[in-house]
Protein backbone atom coordinates (compact mmCIF):
# COMPACT_ATOMS: atom_id res chain seq x y z
CA UNK A 1 0.00 0.00 0.00
CA UNK A 2 1.19 3.51 -0.68
CA UNK A 3 0.71 6.95 0.73
CA UNK A 4 -1.07 9.28 -1.65
CA UNK A 5 -2.03 12.90 -1.68
CA UNK A 6 -5.47 13.46 -0.25
CA UNK A 7 -8.48 13.37 -2.53
CA UNK A 8 -10.40 16.36 -1.21
CA UNK A 9 -13.83 16.79 -2.74
CA UNK A 10 -15.29 20.27 -2.36
CA UNK A 11 -16.43 20.77 1.23
CA UNK A 12 -15.53 17.19 2.02
CA UNK A 13 -13.41 14.64 3.80
CA UNK A 14 -9.63 14.56 4.15
CA UNK A 15 -8.24 11.06 3.85
CA UNK A 16 -4.78 9.56 3.45
CA UNK A 17 -3.59 6.20 2.17
CA UNK A 18 -5.43 3.97 -0.28
CA UNK A 19 -6.33 0.37 0.39
CA UNK A 20 -4.63 -2.27 -1.69
CA UNK A 21 -7.72 -4.46 -1.36
CA UNK A 22 -9.30 -3.12 -4.54
CA UNK A 23 -10.19 -5.21 -7.59
CA UNK A 24 -11.04 -2.97 -10.53
CA UNK A 25 -13.13 -4.89 -13.08
CA UNK A 26 -14.53 -1.84 -14.85
CA UNK A 27 -14.32 -2.18 -18.60
CA UNK A 28 -14.65 -5.95 -18.34
CA UNK A 29 -17.87 -7.09 -20.01
CA UNK A 30 -19.63 -10.35 -19.23
CA UNK A 31 -20.44 -12.71 -22.07
CA UNK A 32 -23.41 -15.08 -22.26
CA UNK A 33 -26.32 -15.31 -19.88
CA UNK A 34 -24.50 -15.80 -16.62
CA UNK A 35 -26.06 -16.83 -13.33
CA UNK A 36 -28.41 -14.45 -11.52
CA UNK A 37 -27.31 -13.10 -8.16
CA UNK A 38 -28.16 -15.75 -5.62
CA UNK A 39 -29.01 -18.18 -8.42
CA UNK A 40 -27.45 -21.10 -6.56
CA UNK A 41 -28.25 -24.65 -7.65
CA UNK A 42 -31.29 -23.59 -9.70
CA UNK A 43 -29.20 -21.12 -11.70
CA UNK A 44 -26.51 -23.77 -12.25
CA UNK A 45 -29.08 -26.28 -13.54
CA UNK A 46 -30.46 -23.64 -15.92
CA UNK A 47 -26.95 -22.90 -17.14
CA UNK A 48 -26.23 -26.60 -17.75
CA UNK A 49 -29.55 -27.03 -19.60
CA UNK A 50 -28.75 -24.12 -21.91
CA UNK A 51 -25.30 -25.59 -22.44
CA UNK A 52 -26.76 -29.03 -23.28
CA UNK A 53 -29.36 -27.65 -25.71
CA UNK A 54 -26.97 -25.32 -27.53
CA UNK A 55 -23.86 -27.47 -27.33
CA UNK A 56 -22.00 -24.55 -25.75
CA UNK A 57 -19.24 -24.97 -23.20
CA UNK A 58 -20.82 -23.77 -19.89
CA UNK A 59 -17.64 -21.83 -19.11
CA UNK A 60 -18.21 -19.78 -22.26
CA UNK A 61 -21.59 -18.68 -20.94
CA UNK A 62 -19.98 -16.94 -17.98
CA UNK A 63 -16.80 -15.84 -19.69
CA UNK A 64 -15.53 -12.29 -19.49
CA UNK A 65 -13.78 -10.20 -22.08
CA UNK A 66 -11.63 -7.22 -21.26
CA UNK A 67 -12.19 -3.90 -22.94
CA UNK A 68 -9.93 -1.76 -20.75
CA UNK A 69 -8.10 0.80 -22.91
CA UNK A 70 -4.45 -0.13 -23.30
CA UNK A 71 -3.25 3.42 -22.63
CA UNK A 72 -4.70 3.51 -19.10
CA UNK A 73 -2.30 3.01 -16.19
CA UNK A 74 -3.24 1.36 -12.92
CA UNK A 75 -1.89 2.54 -9.57
CA UNK A 76 -0.50 0.28 -6.88
CA UNK A 77 -3.88 0.26 -5.13
CA UNK A 78 -5.40 -1.39 -8.20
CA UNK A 79 -7.29 1.76 -9.25
CA UNK A 80 -6.65 3.62 -12.50
CA UNK A 81 -4.51 6.68 -11.93
CA UNK A 82 -6.87 9.12 -13.68
CA UNK A 83 -9.95 8.30 -11.60
CA UNK A 84 -10.25 10.53 -8.50
CA UNK A 85 -13.61 9.09 -7.39
CA UNK A 86 -12.27 5.54 -7.37
CA UNK A 87 -9.17 6.72 -5.51
CA UNK A 88 -11.45 8.34 -2.94
CA UNK A 89 -13.32 5.06 -2.46
CA UNK A 90 -9.98 3.27 -2.03
CA UNK A 91 -9.10 5.78 0.68
CA UNK A 92 -12.43 5.29 2.44
CA UNK A 93 -11.87 1.53 2.37
CA UNK A 94 -8.41 2.00 3.87
CA UNK A 95 -9.84 4.08 6.68
CA UNK A 96 -12.46 1.43 7.47
CA UNK A 97 -9.61 -1.07 7.65
CA UNK A 98 -7.74 1.07 10.18
CA UNK A 99 -10.89 1.53 12.28
CA UNK A 100 -12.00 -2.09 12.39
CA UNK A 101 -8.48 -3.41 12.86
CA UNK A 102 -8.26 -1.36 16.06
CA UNK A 103 -11.79 -2.25 17.22
CA UNK A 104 -11.09 -5.96 16.71
CA UNK A 105 -7.65 -5.67 18.36
CA UNK A 106 -9.27 -4.24 21.48
CA UNK A 107 -11.52 -7.31 21.56
CA UNK A 108 -8.56 -9.65 21.18
CA UNK A 109 -9.41 -10.54 17.58
CA UNK A 110 -7.74 -10.05 14.22
CA UNK A 111 -9.59 -8.14 11.53
CA UNK A 112 -9.37 -9.55 8.01
CA UNK A 113 -10.48 -6.79 5.59
CA UNK A 114 -12.75 -7.43 2.60
CA UNK A 115 -11.84 -6.86 -1.03
CA UNK A 116 -13.83 -4.15 -2.79
CA UNK A 117 -14.69 -4.93 -6.43
CA UNK A 118 -15.42 -2.03 -8.77
CA UNK A 119 -17.51 -3.05 -11.78
CA UNK A 120 -19.68 -1.72 -14.60
CA UNK A 121 -23.16 -3.11 -15.19
CA UNK A 122 -22.70 -6.70 -14.05
CA UNK A 123 -20.02 -8.95 -12.65
CA UNK A 124 -19.57 -12.48 -11.35
CA UNK A 125 -19.39 -13.06 -7.60
CA UNK A 126 -19.39 -16.18 -5.44
CA UNK A 127 -23.06 -15.33 -4.77
CA UNK A 128 -23.91 -15.30 -8.49
CA UNK A 129 -24.03 -12.48 -11.00
CA UNK A 130 -24.33 -9.08 -9.36
CA UNK A 131 -25.93 -6.29 -11.38
CA UNK A 132 -25.74 -2.55 -10.87
CA UNK A 133 -29.55 -2.34 -10.61
CA UNK A 134 -29.47 -4.01 -7.19
CA UNK A 135 -27.02 -1.41 -5.86
CA UNK A 136 -23.86 -2.08 -3.85
CA UNK A 137 -23.79 -5.45 -2.12
CA UNK A 138 -21.62 -7.70 0.03
CA UNK A 139 -21.11 -11.39 -0.74
CA UNK A 140 -20.26 -13.38 2.37
CA UNK A 141 -19.17 -16.40 0.30
CA UNK A 142 -16.12 -14.60 -1.13
CA UNK A 143 -15.91 -11.79 1.47
CA UNK A 144 -16.06 -9.08 -1.18
CA UNK A 145 -17.93 -5.80 -1.48
CA UNK A 146 -19.26 -5.08 -4.99
CA UNK A 147 -19.79 -1.51 -6.16
CA UNK A 148 -20.76 0.13 -9.44
CA UNK A 149 -19.78 3.78 -9.07
CA UNK A 150 -22.81 4.83 -11.11
CA UNK A 151 -24.82 4.19 -7.93
CA UNK A 152 -23.46 7.44 -6.53
CA UNK A 153 -24.89 9.35 -9.47
CA UNK A 154 -28.25 7.77 -8.66
CA UNK A 155 -27.80 8.65 -5.00
CA UNK A 156 -27.20 12.27 -5.96
CA UNK A 157 -29.57 12.86 -8.86
CA UNK A 158 -32.46 10.50 -8.08
CA UNK A 159 -32.43 10.35 -4.30
CA UNK A 160 -31.06 13.80 -3.52
CA UNK A 161 -28.17 12.62 -1.35
CA UNK A 162 -24.95 14.11 -2.74
CA UNK A 163 -21.58 14.46 -1.02
CA UNK A 164 -18.45 12.50 -0.34
CA UNK A 165 -19.51 11.38 3.14
CA UNK A 166 -22.73 10.04 1.64
CA UNK A 167 -20.57 7.89 -0.63
CA UNK A 168 -18.33 6.92 2.26
CA UNK A 169 -21.39 5.87 4.28
CA UNK A 170 -22.44 3.48 1.50
CA UNK A 171 -19.00 1.82 1.51
CA UNK A 172 -18.92 1.69 5.31
CA UNK A 173 -22.39 0.07 5.37
CA UNK A 174 -21.24 -2.76 3.09
CA UNK A 175 -18.09 -3.16 5.18
CA UNK A 176 -20.47 -3.39 8.14
CA UNK A 177 -21.93 -6.53 6.56
CA UNK A 178 -18.40 -7.90 6.37
CA UNK A 179 -17.96 -7.23 10.10
CA UNK A 180 -21.22 -9.12 10.73
CA UNK A 181 -19.84 -12.01 8.71
CA UNK A 182 -16.60 -12.08 10.70
CA UNK A 183 -18.51 -11.99 13.99
CA UNK A 184 -20.79 -14.86 12.93
CA UNK A 185 -23.90 -12.68 13.03
CA UNK A 186 -24.78 -13.11 9.35
CA UNK A 187 -24.69 -16.91 9.59
CA UNK A 188 -26.84 -16.95 12.74
CA UNK A 189 -29.43 -14.65 11.18
CA UNK A 190 -29.50 -16.69 7.96
CA UNK A 191 -30.29 -19.80 10.01
CA UNK A 192 -33.12 -17.98 11.80
CA UNK A 193 -34.57 -16.72 8.52
CA UNK A 194 -34.72 -20.26 7.13
CA UNK A 195 -37.06 -21.22 9.97
CA UNK A 196 -39.14 -18.04 9.84
CA UNK A 197 -42.19 -17.05 7.81
CA UNK A 198 -41.98 -14.19 5.30
CA UNK A 199 -42.89 -11.48 7.79
CA UNK A 200 -40.42 -12.68 10.42
CA UNK A 201 -37.75 -13.12 7.76
CA UNK A 202 -38.22 -9.53 6.60
CA UNK A 203 -37.99 -8.30 10.18
CA UNK A 204 -34.69 -10.13 10.66
CA UNK A 205 -33.40 -8.65 7.41
CA UNK A 206 -34.28 -5.17 8.67
CA UNK A 207 -32.40 -5.73 11.93
CA UNK A 208 -29.36 -6.96 10.01
CA UNK A 209 -29.37 -3.94 7.71
CA UNK A 210 -29.84 -1.49 10.56
CA UNK A 211 -26.91 -3.06 12.34
CA UNK A 212 -24.78 -2.53 9.23
CA UNK A 213 -25.90 1.11 9.30
CA UNK A 214 -24.84 1.30 12.94
CA UNK A 215 -21.46 -0.25 12.13
CA UNK A 216 -21.05 2.39 9.42
CA UNK A 217 -21.66 4.88 12.21
CA UNK A 218 -18.93 3.25 14.32
CA UNK A 219 -16.50 3.92 11.49
CA UNK A 220 -17.86 7.49 11.27
CA UNK A 221 -17.29 7.91 15.01
CA UNK A 222 -13.58 7.21 14.63
CA UNK A 223 -13.29 9.22 11.42
CA UNK A 224 -14.78 12.17 13.26
CA UNK A 225 -12.43 11.72 16.23
CA UNK A 226 -9.45 11.75 13.85
CA UNK A 227 -10.58 15.06 12.38
CA UNK A 228 -11.35 13.61 8.94
CA UNK A 229 -14.79 15.18 8.66
CA UNK A 230 -15.71 18.75 7.79
CA UNK A 231 -18.82 20.50 9.13
CA UNK A 232 -21.78 19.13 7.22
CA UNK A 233 -20.23 15.75 6.42
CA UNK A 234 -22.25 13.93 9.07
CA UNK A 235 -25.43 15.51 7.71
CA UNK A 236 -24.55 14.12 4.25
CA UNK A 237 -24.38 10.61 5.68
CA UNK A 238 -27.63 10.99 7.61
CA UNK A 239 -29.29 12.36 4.49
CA UNK A 240 -28.10 9.36 2.48
CA UNK A 241 -29.43 6.96 5.11
CA UNK A 242 -32.80 8.70 5.00
CA UNK A 243 -32.85 8.76 1.20
CA UNK A 244 -32.69 4.97 0.86
CA UNK A 245 -35.11 3.99 3.62
CA UNK A 246 -37.70 1.39 2.60
CA UNK A 247 -40.63 3.72 3.23
CA UNK A 248 -39.22 6.43 0.97
CA UNK A 249 -38.30 3.95 -1.78
CA UNK A 250 -41.73 2.33 -1.66
CA UNK A 251 -43.47 5.68 -1.78
CA UNK A 252 -41.39 6.67 -4.81
CA UNK A 253 -42.02 3.35 -6.57
CA UNK A 254 -45.68 2.61 -5.80
CA UNK A 255 -47.10 5.60 -3.95
CA UNK A 256 -47.77 3.64 -0.75
CA UNK A 257 -45.83 2.20 2.16
CA UNK A 258 -46.14 -1.42 3.36
CA UNK A 259 -44.02 -1.74 6.55
CA UNK A 260 -44.32 -5.53 6.79
CA UNK A 261 -42.43 -5.84 3.50
CA UNK A 262 -39.48 -3.73 4.63
CA UNK A 263 -36.06 -5.37 4.21
CA UNK A 264 -33.68 -2.52 5.13
CA UNK A 265 -35.62 -0.32 7.53
CA UNK A 266 -37.44 2.98 7.40
CA UNK A 267 -35.65 6.26 6.77
CA UNK A 268 -36.09 7.25 10.43
CA UNK A 269 -34.69 3.94 11.70
CA UNK A 270 -31.71 4.02 9.33
CA UNK A 271 -30.84 7.53 10.46
CA UNK A 272 -31.34 6.57 14.12
CA UNK A 273 -28.98 3.59 13.98
CA UNK A 274 -26.33 5.38 11.92
CA UNK A 275 -26.35 8.14 14.52
CA UNK A 276 -26.27 5.61 17.36
CA UNK A 277 -23.11 4.06 15.92
CA UNK A 278 -21.51 7.48 15.54
CA UNK A 279 -22.38 8.39 19.12
CA UNK A 280 -21.45 5.06 20.70
CA UNK A 281 -18.46 4.03 18.62
CA UNK A 282 -18.62 0.40 19.74
CA UNK A 283 -19.90 -2.93 18.47
CA UNK A 284 -22.00 -3.22 21.62
CA UNK A 285 -23.89 -0.02 20.81
CA UNK A 286 -25.19 -1.70 17.64
CA UNK A 287 -27.24 -4.57 19.06
CA UNK A 288 -30.32 -4.16 16.88
CA UNK A 289 -31.50 -7.67 17.78
CA UNK A 290 -31.86 -7.10 21.54
CA UNK A 291 -32.93 -3.46 21.38
CA UNK A 292 -35.28 -3.71 18.42
CA UNK A 293 -35.33 -1.00 15.81
CA UNK A 294 -36.07 1.97 18.09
Amino acid sequence: MRAVSCVHFPGGMRLGRESGNIEDRRGISMGGVGLPLGGGVGGLILLLLISWVTGTNPLDLISTTSSVPQDQTVGTSGVRDNDPQAHFIAQVLADTEDTWREVFRQRGNAYVPPVLVLFDGATQSACGVGRSEVGPFYCSADRKVYLDLSFFRELDERFGAPGDFAQAYVVAHEVGHHVQNLLGISEAVAAQRERADDRQSNALSVRLELQADCYAGVWGHFAQSRGLLDPGDVDEGLNAAAAIGDDRLQRMARGEVIPETFTHGSSADRVRWLRRGMDGGTIESCDTFSNGTH
